[in-house]
């Protein structure tokens, strides 16, 4: 005797309980039916006969009782195996039609095939063929809006056949069609029936039933007559049917198929697509977040960042490898220490020291004609534009045989020129009093700014070392040593070597003092980088805005979609083929609000540039913020996409 394909022993089902009245809705019912047949479970409205065919069709649990499928007890199946079955066994009409409203009539016939790991092109092929078999060959790209009913039901029974469609499952086909399409659909139903297809069909029309080859009838949970108790054995099985043995094979080698990841994947964002589009101005609003938030973080940083480059150039400018030398005094009761010109000679013989000069300086008084100004005059050698990289623009500077006579000459800034000599065309030449003491103008040095705070650096004269010391200051001492360190990226290395030697002169005692620009510059860029992760963050603030966005959007969606998480769950899909797909939905938002928002902020980093502002974008920069976005965009997205996944079939396809 043949395995049945399908073996109820004492189904029961009840809902309910705890809180609620129990109502038991299936009370026992034994049932067989063997490959090849041909059945109607015919009964009234609540009679069992929708939940019965739920149970059949591994979209709902009983309660009790053993529901055994080729042999296996579909109780010890999990949900991956039920959604196999459900792939590669079942075909679902149903009254409803249950098509996804986004898709088109091939889309929805190829459904099952993309869980099932079905290649694209074969597919493809399929879905045609049996569009075409079914007289919908003209319309396969038509959504069903644009079909009537009987074409919907056909569509239906082509995604039902689409893996092979070995048993079908017919909840009432008929009764949302008039009569000419209902007689079509059961002429279809009759063909399968005759091809080898179980077909098992739930109506309560009985002239509909009438059309099957066994009719069952059910009534309050519990059957009440079936015509295959008259006959003497089971209906031999038609050649084409397909046997339990051979079922129960596939399923023990088939329910942990993956599938064609590539095609659910392209599938996924297919639809992600189609629902954006279909509710684009919805999905404007809620990209508006995750725009707003990446194109903040890529030009707050660009800020950041241009301001950090241009205050490091223009720092960088006064020499990032100088080093200053001082005396200082070792504690408030000793006096200061005196850095000497024997010093200075000693320190220029080390290796870590590219150029030494020493600075004889002071703020003074300066007048040409009836002009005065105060400004720092210093008293520099030859090393002055070379340590300072600073450049003389009209006229020359001092030369050696000038440090050697002690010359009254000068190099003046470019301040010191705006206030005593603007209205003089060519300074060269001319004399300035500084102190009283008349000083040849030999040059003007180009402009540098300020370094910091309201010292600015254009407010000064340079005059030879010697000059100054004998004709303004009557010290030689220096006021201070400028060493310039052969390698700007060992400051530190030579300030240490510095330091040794001054000890060893000074005897051990330390009335000296040390700093460096570099220090400085590193200080800044410091300041200036946490000032730029400062602006990010409250510019990622937007971003974690439009997640919150994206969240809301898509715990929206699974609401308004339910019932197709339900069809999908019907024709196949595993819990995690349903994550992937409300995930991708989310990632796709995340995608196209990255991509505007970068667009966003080019355009407003052009504005700024045209405006004046420092600004430099980092690739790394417009990279992270788009991957935060893609981040926020997954994390927000995988709640509502956990809970359509973990949705019950049955639920989700009764919904509204």
């Amino acid at each position: 005797m043949h395995t049945p394909l399908i073996d109820l022993r004492q189904m029961r089902k009840a809902y309910g309980g705890d809180d609620s009245p129990l109502v038991e809705v299936l009370r026992g019912i034994d049932l067989s039916i063997h490959a090849g047949e041909f059945v109607a479970i015919v009964g009234a409205s609540g009679s069992g006969k929708s939940t019965l065919m739920n149970i059949l069709g591994c979209l709902d649990r009983p309660t009790s009782g053993e529901y055994l499928f080729a042999g296996e007890n579909v109780a010890q199946l999990d949900s991956d195996e039920l959604a196999w079955l459900r792939r590669e066994a079942f075909g679902f009409v149903f009254q409803g039609y249950h098509l996804i409203p986004s898709g088109s009539a091939q889309e929805n016939v190829e459904m099952p095939a993309i869980y099932a790991g079905t290649p694209a092109a074969e597919r493809h092929a399929r879905a045609h063929a049996l569009l075409e078999r079914l007289g919908l060959g003209t319309r396969t790209g038509n959504r069903p809006h644009q079909l009537s009913g009987g074409q919907q039901q056909r569509v239906s029974i082509a995604r039902a056949l689409m893996n092979g469609g070995h048993i079908i499952l017919a909840d009432e086909p008929t009764g949302a069609l008039d009569s000419h399409s209902g007689a079509e659909v059961m002429s279809l139903l009759d063909e399968l029936a005759d091809q080898g297809h179980v077909v098992i069909l739930i109506t309560h029309d009985r002239e509909v039933a009438q059309r099957a080859k066994r009719i069952i009838e059910i009534r309050d949970g519990l059957i009440i007559s079936d015509s295959a108790e008259h006959a003497c054995a089971p209906p031999a099985a038609n050649p084409g049917a397909l046997q339990a043995v051979d079922l129960r094979q596939r399923l023990s080698s088939g329910s942990n198929q993956t599938g064609a990841w590539k095609g659910e994947l392209l599938d996924a964002v297919q639809a992600a697509w189609r629902v954006m589009w279909i509710n684009r101005f919805r999905t404007a609003l809620t990209l508006l977040g995750i725009v707003i938030g990446v194109a903040s973080v890529v030009v707050m940083l660009a800020v950041g960042e241009g301001s950090k480059r241009q205050v490091m150039a223009q720092m960088g400018a006064f020499g990032s490898n100088i080093i200053y030398l001082s005396g200082s005094a070792p504690n408030p009761r000793t006096p200061e220490g005196i850095i000497t010109l024997d010093d200075v000679a000693e320190l220029s013989a080390l290796p870590q020291v590219e150029r030494i000069m020493p600075v004889n300086g002071s703020t003074a008084g300066v007048r040409f004609g009836n002009a005065d100004h105060s400004s720092y005059v210093g008293g520099n050698d030859t090393n002055f534009p070379q340590i300072f990289n600073w450049p003389v623009i009209q006229g020359s500077y001092f030369t050696q045989a000038d440090e050697d006579s002690a010359a009254a000459v000068a190099v003046i800034g470019t301040k010191v020129r705006d206030k005593l000599l603007k209205d003089v065309a060519d300074p060269i030449g001319q004399y300035i009093l500084i102190e009283n003491v008349p000083f040849q103008i030999l040059g003007v040095l180009a402009e540098k700014g300020a370094s910091s705070g309201d010292s600015d650096s254009d407010n000064r004269i340079a005059v030879p070392y010697s000059a100054a010391s004998t004709r303004l200051f009557g010290s030689r001492n220096p006021q201070y040593v400028v060493i310039a360190a052969k390698d700007a990226r060992k400051v530190k290395d030579a300030e240490q070597a510095i330091e040794q030697a001054m000890l060893r002169r000074h005897h051990g005692k330390k009335d000296f003092e040390l700093t460096n620009n570099a220090a400085m510059i590193q200080a800044e860029a410091r300041t200036q980088g946490t000032l730029s992760l400062m602006l990010g963050a409250i510019a990622a603030i937007s971003l974690l805005v439009g997640g919150i966005g994206v969240m809301n959007i898509m715990l929206m969606t699974v609401r308004e979609r339910t019932r197709e998480i339900g069809i999908r769950m019907a024709t196949g899909a595993r819990q995690r083929d349903i994550l992937r797909q409300f995930l991708t939905e989310a990632l796709m938002l995340s995608v196209v609000g990255g991509i505007a928002g970068i667009g966003l902020a080019l355009l407003v980093g052009g504005v700024l540039l045209l405006s004046g502002v420092a600004i430099a974008f980092q690739g790394l920069a417009v990279i992270g913020a788009f991957t935060c976005a893609l981040v926020t965009g997954v994390i927000f997205g995988f709640m509502p996409a956990r809970k359509a996944a973990r949705l019950d079939p049955v639920t989700a396809l009764t919904s509204e």
